[in-house]
């Protein structure tokens, strides 16, 4: 599919108004739009972890998978009229997603206790990107009680965010340097 932008700059917007892929224009405040937007903010977190990652490696190629997967939920979402059998890939991201999930996890000792975001930056990046992701699923499920998407959509959000843990883990010397919850440690 080729995409062409002319024009970055079309003063569409500036009364709060945006357009849908089908041409419909809706308010900005939209679920729908809310939804995209949250997509778009978890691929921007997911370009600042790949950046932290070198290139060409195994991560690096996978994270650029995710974002394009991401588009392609965007595409779907940003026309209302394509009903709910239209994330044909949906079954197959998932189970490629489970399998790198699984990969990674092989690695990594069992938990003994909750995560707490942090580390080296690149996991740090991932638990932001797991929570961003948390919400775009959040945000799908919103909008799905009024206008409803393919079943598959939240599903792999969902995967996507387990995902973002265990891959946080593995930027944590595969979960073995994870910074871990210790109750009422704060008044310690």
């Amino acid at each position: 599919m080729a995409i062409r932008i002319d024009r970055v700059v079309t003063r569409g917007g500036d009364r709060g108004q945006t357009s849908l892929g089908n041409g419909a224009r809706v308010e900005k405040d939209d679920p729908r739009i809310e939804a995209l937007g949250t997509l778009d903010e978890a691929n921007a977190v997911i370009g600042v972890l790949r950046a932290a990652c070198p290139p060409e490696t195994h991560d690096a190629r996978f994270l650029r998978r995710i974002q394009s997967l991401l588009f392609d939920i965007g595409g779907i979402v940003c026309q209302p009229d394509r009903g709910i059998d239209a994330f044909p890939a949906g079954e197959e991201a998932m189970d490629v997603l489970e399998t790198e999930i699984e990969r990674l996890r092989a690695h990594q000792p069992p938990l003994r206790s909750f995560v707490l975001p942090g580390g080296t930056p690149a996991a740090a990046q991932a638990h932001l990107a797991r929570t961003v992701i948390r919400r775009a699923e959040r945000r799908m499920i919103s909008l799905h009680r009024t206008a409803p998407l393919a079943p598959a959509i939240p599903a792999c959000l969902n995967r996507l965010s387990d995902y973002f843990f265990v891959l946080g883990r593995h930027f944590n010397a595969d979960g073995h340097d994870d910074i871990t919850w210790v109750p009422g440690s704060f008044s310690a």
